[in-house]
């Protein structure tokens, strides 16, 4: 994957259909980022070769001003070229545009009496600010590495049918339309539907099930698994760029890049620093000035003031903390889609789930036999026969839990009643397994049971046998997940769900939650989220198939595990790439601590900007002095930054 220095093209970006060579024109954002460093040190090398022959020779302050341009061009270029742009899209307090003043200004400077000390220092500072940009982009390439390489779901080659025979091509060459054939072992380049054979899918990449899912003629197949089995002919339906996987790494990329800079602390505190520290820089310009008449020394020191008030540690360590925050949070398999949600999940006072597939595994198994008048396998091995075609979850735990098929019973006459269950005929006996309305429309006498889940009866010839008691297994994590947001400090834990009250009971209280509401349709969902939402951050978790609007109702939407539903990836703001409710925490913690990180930035740099800048006011701060201070200051910024991408969990 290229990497793409986006950052500070973001205006370039937005032109791109003026650029007919949309390639070359990523290729250069490409070569810029590689060529930081040369630059750099070429201008490095120049700064002190001008240093030296300012020393050694005696020339007009014009003429050394040209020898210092040289470097200051050459490493500065870049910079005042996104400034200038800036101002013509109405953005002039970028970094890019305090970078430049600054420097010009004391460029500017240099030419008053006895102040040729400020050239270096112009080139110097933008130096320094190359330097800071060049350690963020290692940062960042480093964090996206992580994210790329947990991303590991974008395929290579498709094997496509044209005019009879197989091409193998690129996945972004095969149109929507086009039949494409996959081996055994290979990953499903695009989203399509299968025309002919079955296999099993592993959808780990993509859902982080590990059980495989099987799939035939007919069913909708997503890019990201791999298929284990069977050869399968697939009709593709998406383009490469439009299907599943495609999206869901340019989601990553998005979340790495436009939302951890253009929504951070810094953008904000820019809009007010600025326009605060030039009008400041003005009046110490004037005001003294008017009174002592010693105009030099005081543009001197306001300038010497704008170019200290640089705000270089805190526009290069707070997005790189954050971006770092991403990176770390993403090794751990969640996404996070930008800063700003990094920032309220620091937050979250209340989490609320949706159980089944987000505390509940989704996943159906028979809990309890209770046999009237036969023995309990018999029991099983009927209600497994009967359910034998089905595809209902609950059919398959039946199975699950009778699995020897293979037997020489006659099953004959299957026939399904919506809502109610199936009748079949096994061995002459007419067997109905189902729920209680299909037991009183055969007269039988069904018992309730005082056991947890969902009861499936069943009748022989119209005579009641027993039931089977099928329950959703509660995920391993689920209450240690719990117990960590507690820990945490989160203040409520709420459950949401459509199930009867009895199992929504049992589970609450199973996992310890706050509070819990049952029987609730998706519209009803909204409305409890929208009653808790005065009541602090609000994070909700759904499995994301029909949550989308409570996701997107909700302060922070996390979908679990939802990377096969374009709906939630849409809607959530953070996205958790396997089922693990333990992850919720993590992502708490690592958001805190990320949060906490950039916090001491702030303090920090800021503390020490004041600092240098009282001291230039009254005259007792020189400019190295002040670059210095800046210097180290980022230096210590943008290594405490760095401690973000170690995540210790």
């Amino acid at each position: 994957m290229e990497k793409e220095h986006t950052h500070h093209h973001e205006h370039e970006a937005e032109h791109c259909e003026h650029c007919h060579h949309e390639h070359e024109h990523h290729h250069h954002h490409h070569e810029e980022g590689e060529n930081r460093l040369p630059k750099i040190l070429i201008a490095t090398v120049l700064l002190v070769a001008a240093v030296i022959i300012v020393k050694k020779t005696n020339w007009a302050t014009w003429q050394y001003l040209l020898l210092y341009l040289v470097p200051y061009l050459i490493v500065g270029w870049d910079t005042l070229k996104e400034a200038a742009e800036g101002l013509l899209h109405g953005e002039a307090l970028s970094e890019d545009f305090l970078m430049s003043l600054a420097t010009l200004g004391a460029l500017g400077i240099g030419f008053m009496p006895g102040a040729e000390t400020q050239f270096p220092e112009a080139v110097f500072v933008m130096l320094f600010f190359q330097l800071g940009e060049w350690f963020e982009e290692k940062a960042e390439g480093n964090s996206r590495k992580s994210i790329a390489h947990l991303m590991d779901i974008r395929p290579d080659t498709a094997h496509v049918e044209r005019k009879g025979q197989l091409e193998t091509v690129r996945p972004e060459e095969v149109k929507p339309g086009e039949i494409i054939l996959i081996q055994p072992g290979e990953k499903v380049p695009m989203d399509g539907v299968v025309l002919e054979g079955h296999s099993s899918l592993d959808t780990v990449a993509l859902t982080g099930e590990s059980v495989p899912r099987s799939i035939h003629e007919g069913d909708e197949i997503l890019s990201g698994c791999v298929n284990q089995s069977g050869v399968l002919r697939v009709k593709t339906t998406k383009a490469f760029g439009e299907s599943t996987a495609a999206k869901i790494l340019e989601l990553v990329e998005n979340a790495a890049e436009s939302k951890s800079r253009s929504e951070s602390f810094i953008t904000r505190f820019a809009k007010v620093y600025t326009p605060i520290v030039v009008v400041l820089a003005v009046l110490v310009a004037v005001i003294p000035s008017l009174i002592t008449g010693a105009w030099a020394t005081w543009i001197y020191r306001a300038l010497l003031f704008l170019v200290v008030s640089c705000p270089c540690a805190l526009v290069i360590s707070v997005p790189l903390t954050f971006f770092g925050g991403l990176g770390g949070a993403s090794k751990k398999g969640i996404l996070i889609k930008g800063s700003n949600f990094m920032d309220k999940l620091s937050k979250v006072q209340t989490v609320v789930f949706d159980k089944t597939g987000t505390l509940t595994e989704g996943v159906f198994e028979v809990t309890a036999v209770h046999p009237e008048e036969i023995d309990q396998q018999d029991l099983l091995h009927l209600a497994a026969h009967v359910e034998r075609h089905s595809t209902h979850p609950i059919a398959m735990a039946l199975r699950n839990a009778y699995p020897n098929e293979a037997d020489d019973c006659s099953v004959e006459g299957i026939e399904e009643t919506a809502g109610q269950g199936i009748v079949a005929t096994v061995n002459g006996r007419k067997v109905a397994v189902g729920n209680s309305k299909l037991m009183e429309s055969l007269g039988a006498a069904w018992r309730p049971c005082h056991h947890q889940g969902t009861l499936i009866h069943v009748a022989i010839d119209g005579v009641y046998a027993g039931h089977i008691v099928i329950s959703d297994r509660i995920k391993a994590d689920a209450v240690e997940g719990i117990a960590a947001l507690k820990a945490a400090g989160v203040t409520r834990t709420v459950m949401l769900t459509g199930d009867q009250e009895s199992v929504a009971a049992a589970v609450a209280s199973a996992l310890k939650v706050d509070e819990y509401h049952a029987q609730l349709l998706p519209a009803d969902k909204v409305t409890q989220v929208e009653r808790l939402l005065p009541q602090g951050t609000l994070a909700f978790v759904g499995d994301g198939i029909n949550d989308a609007p409570v996701l997107t109702r909700a302060d922070i939407g996390i979908a679990m595990g939802a990377l096969g539903s374009d709906a939630a990836i849409e809607a959530a703001d953070v996205v958790l790439m396997d089922d693990k409710p333990s992850k919720i925490a993590t992502a708490v913690r690592i958001a805190r601590r990320t949060i906490g990180i950039a916090r001491q930035n702030i303090v920090f740099a800021i503390g020490i900007k004041v600092l240098v800048l009282v001291l230039a006011t009254l005259g007792l701060a020189t400019l190295w002095m002040a670059v210095f201070a800046d210097v180290g200051v980022t230096v210590l910024a943008v290594l405490n930054a760095m401690r973000t991408l170690r995540s210790r969990d």
